[in-house]
């Protein structure tokens, strides 16, 4: 029997040191139930993780989703969003099992990661090499970058439909300083509380997304023309792509939990509870204004204003905060294991260390203020190979060999009859994402982002903005409302 155990603990991962802070921050728990400090703020376990999958997953997406569905249709929406939210369960699946096996790898070699956060780059160093680590760390912390640029985007947006009297640019700004804060939090560990209310913003909003759209109706002129153009329907399918393409900050959610191999299933739990949410309110809104949402990228902009509205647009404000928290905190990582900061147990001195991230994603939310088109051509440009295809092709290299599936800390999951079915699997997102959604999603992307800063123009002070009405015009107008 002796042998067989020394077998299986030369396969299986001990996280030994994991688990023991897990058993600790248990202990931790027992002793003090009431602490705030722990109840809000430092958490770890499987609903924590999910809660942070989930409300990172939905955000400012779940506003573009009916203006997505104006250029797909009502069936073509629905099925890539079911296509491209198990797609990207698969990857993240896939993810979580390459930071176990590199993972069990340096605890052989007994490397501590007890002050230093794991992130995928460095996996994909341990792994394969360091040219991988290169074109990770590049695509990664790119991704990362515009998708907290989006977040200032989509934070001056939804603000500008509640208070007008300040043009957009102008709450970019605003928001821009509020963002900042985050550089406060320390890790993904200090994201429980707000993980949990995040989500719950998300999903107010979208179900009143969905009511409000069916308590409003259908105007006797509306149409449904979707799908009318090549360009529309590719770019309509990389938002989608971008929607269940949140997974870039897996290793760090992984990381932060007590036990990370207990990760596997996570991402997919959190995918399904996303569906209830984004598939009735986009097919809802879409089947209200139809068309009309072509022009109209954020969802609120067609809503009437009333007290249910401006509750959503103040909860996906303090949401986008989150997601902003969220999108950056990897980026605050990476910088600080530049300048040799990473290490510092310090909260302000880390915290005045990672200003400089933000000021350019500050600087990028102004220059490119275009809320839906800027989401699918960061999904067609950015979350295609960091999300979909460098995890399928680094799990099929990672295991090429007959001796690393041999000796793979994770075996394939228990739906998957053997290797060849995961690597045929892994073939074909690749294939498909490569073709679809870089190629020919990348063209409709970059073609509508180019009309976009034609028509409005770079620092486009309010984007789709409407315009105010000539005095003449609103005077003859007054006696009929």
């Amino acid at each position: 029997m002796l042998p067989q155990k020394q077998a299986e603990e030369a396969i299986v991962p001990n996280f030994s040191e994991t688990e023991r802070d897990g058993k600790e921050e248990e202990k931790v728990d027992e002793h003090s139930m009431l602490s705030v400090k722990s109840l809000l703020w430092h958490g770890g376990s499987v609903w924590d993780a999910w809660f942070s999958c989930a409300s990172n997953q939905v955000a400012q997406v779940l506003l573009t989703l009916p203006y997505s569905f104006s250029q797909l249709g009502m069936l073509s929406g629905i099925l890539l969003q079911v296509f491209y939210g198990i797609m990207g369960s698969w990857t993240a699946y896939l993810i979580s099992v390459l930071y176990v096996e590199y993972r069990s790898r340096k605890e052989k070699e007994n490397v501590s990661f007890k002050n230093h956060v794991i992130q995928w780059f460095e996996v994909l160093d341990g792994l394969l090499g360091p040219y991988w680590k290169a074109v990770g760390l590049a695509f990664n912390c790119t991704f990362l970058l515009f998708g907290s640029v989006i977040q200032l985007i989509a934070c001056a947006s939804n603000i500008y439909y509640i208070n007008d009297h300040l043009d957009k640019r102008t709450w970019t700004y605003i928001f821009g300083a509020c963002c900042a804060t985050t550089v406060f939090i320390p890790s993904f560990h200090n994201y429980r509380i707000w993980s949990f209310l995040g989500l719950g913003m998300t999903t107010y909003t979208a179900w009143y997304l969905t009511i409000a759209a069916f308590v409003h109706g259908q105007k006797e002129t509306v149409t449904h023309s979707a799908p009318m153009k090549l360009v529309l329907y590719f770019t309509g399918a990389t938002n989608i792509l971008y929607t269940f393409g949140g997974h870039a900050v897996t290793v760090e959610i992984m990381h932060a939990m007590w036990k990370p191999q207990k990760f596997k299933y996570i991402y997919l739990m959190a995918t399904l509870y996303v569906f209830t949410l984004t598939i009735p309110s986009a097919s809802a809104v879409y089947w209200a204004f139809g068309d009309e949402l072509l022009d109209h990228s954020n969802a609120f902009s067609l809503l009437p204003r009333n007290g249910f509205r401006d509750a959503a647009v103040i909860l996906m404000l303090i949401h986008q905060f989150i997601t902003f928290g969220f999108a950056c905190t990897p980026l605050y990582f990476v910088w600080e294991k530049v300048i040799g900061m990473h290490d510092t147990r310090s909260v302000c001195l880390r915290a005045v260390a990672r200003l400089p991230v933000v000021i350019p994603i500050w600087f990028l939310a102004i220059i490119f203020p275009f809320f839906g088109p800027i989401n699918s051509a960061v999904g067609a440009l950015l979350v295609s190979f960091t999300v979909y295809i460098i995890p399928a092709l680094a799990h099929m290299l990672t295991y090429r060999k007959a001796s690393a599936r041999q000796n793979a800390a994770e075996k394939p999951p228990f739906f998957v009859p053997s290797w060849t079915a995961m690597y045929v699997i892994n073939a074909f997102i690749v294939v498909w994402v490569l073709v679809v959604g870089f190629g020919f999603g990348g063209w409709a992307s970059v073609t509508n982002f180019v009309r976009q800063v034609d028509t409005f123009g770079l620092f486009a002070k309010c984007y789709q903005c409407k315009a105010p009405a000539p005095p003449a015009t609103a005077a003859a107008a007054a006696p009929h409302n």
